[in-house]
């Protein structure tokens, strides 16, 4: 399990929310809202593992499309 913070001044929650929906096919991933953070623990599945994909790999590209909605978002209302 990886755990990602996301910084609810920094990120927007909906981005992140999407991004953890996006990725729910490759991982379970359970969602938390605490101190100011947006939580996402993330538990690779087995068929995406199969597939030769690693949990830290899953991680990496929901944080990354996380960030990408953020500013997709942000720069909408801009």
């Amino acid at each position: 399990m990886i755990e990602l913070r996301f910084d609810e001044k920094l990120y927007d929650g909906f981005a992140v929310d999407e991004a953890a929906k996006t990725f729910e096919p490759f991982a379970t991933i359970a969602r938390e809202r605490e101190g100011g953070a947006f939580i996402l623990r993330v538990t690779i599945e087995k068929s995406a593992a199969d597939d030769g994909h690693t949990e830290d790999e899953v991680a990496a590209e929901l944080a990354n499309y996380a960030l990408g909605k953020t500013i997709e978002k942000r720069g909408a209302g801009a």
